[in-house]
């Protein structure tokens, strides 16, 4: 399974930006499919995941309400749909997969794959 993400960019606080992950390689029917970033010094914290199969999407609290994932199956592709930027939200964003659908879906130790990861720069 490989993962390309793309679209991160320079955006000012309170701006949008949509977040690509291209998924090849499998055969997706139950795949846990992640967002996870990463700020300088920090750990690698979850976004929100979704359940490939449909019915199953999860957000940290950090960013309910503002991000939202979603997935277009023609593509097999995986967005993060990103508004009201912080600065706070600066940080390399990874794409990640899991063969299977997990309660644990939160955890990078969890998944398989991941992507290259892009860089979302929010400026104040």
């Amino acid at each position: 399974v490989q993962l390309q993400a793309s679209g991160g960019g320079l955006v000012q606080a309170g701006g949008s930006l949509r977040l690509s992950c291209a998924v090849s390689g499998g055969t997706f029917s139950d795949y846990a499919l992640a967002w996870f970033r990463q700020a300088p010094g920090k750990e690698r914290e979850f976004v929100a995941a979704l359940r490939w199969g449909g019915g199953r999407y999860a957000y940290a609290d950090s960013v309910k309400g503002r991000f939202t994932i979603s997935r277009d199956n023609a593509k097999n592709t995986v967005y993060l749909q990103m508004s009201s930027l912080h600065p706070e939200d600066t940080s390399v964003y990874y794409c990640a997969a899991r063969i299977r659908w997990t309660v644990n879906y939160c955890s990078t130790s969890e998944y398989d794959y991941w992507g290259q990861g892009t860089l979302v720069t929010v400026s104040s």
